[in-house]
């Protein structure tokens, strides 16, 4: 019999229950966070540099998130060196969302971690289930490009705008489309 809890569940990537009074609570308290984030007045480096610190579950010392971002959790979230997310980021970090070092990410890009089972049942009992997303060192990422649970992007690798990433996209290499594929090496 499974012992876990379900916010245990939702990190091991097991079906959860996604109205769990604990999981309401901290994403009540991430979306708190985020709100005081997207309302400190942009030249407050510091303010919003020490709020973006305190939600995520790591960062490098050189970041830049422009306003407005959001996310579910936050503590999911790593981020490495030299880190850029321009305005609209949404991060669905109910999984752990993990950037290298020198990422840039153009407008309106969503990281997706969380899916939902195709069981009618399950789904309207807000059940869920989760996948990591991970993006390498060096990569680019164009606007309003849509990241899907469990993709890997390796380093080195440019995104395309508009693009719908639902599979691996190896280092190395241009990638655009929906769904996103590897046009050329780089």
């Amino acid at each position: 019999m499974n012992n876990l809890n379900e916010k245990e569940k939702m990190l091991a990537g097991e079906i959860y229950d996604a109205a769990d009074q604990f999981l309401i609570k901290e994403r009540n308290l991430a979306k708190d966070l985020c709100f005081e984030y997207n309302h400190i007045q942009p030249s407050r480096f510091k303010e919003r540099k020490a709020l973006i610190k305190k939600l995520f579950g790591k960062t490098g010392t050189h970041f830049h998130i422009e306003q407005p971002f959001y996310c579910d959790y936050g503590y999911n979230i790593e981020i490495g060196e030299n880190f850029y997310t321009n305005v609209n980021v949404v991060i669905l970090d109910c999984a752990k969302v993990t950037f290298g070092d020198n990422v840039l990410i153009a407008p309106n890009c969503s990281f997706y971690t969380v899916n939902h089972p195709f069981d009618v049942e399950q789904r309207n009992n807000a059940l869920e289930y989760t996948r990591p997303i991970t993006v390498g060192n060096n990569v680019w990422i164009g606007g309003s490009c849509t990241f899907l649970p469990g993709v890997t992007i390796g380093d080195n690798t440019v995104i395309g705008a508009g693009s719908v990433v639902t599979k691996d996209i190896p280092a190395n290499v241009l990638a655009v489309g929906n769904p996103c594929k590897v046009i050329r090496e780089i």
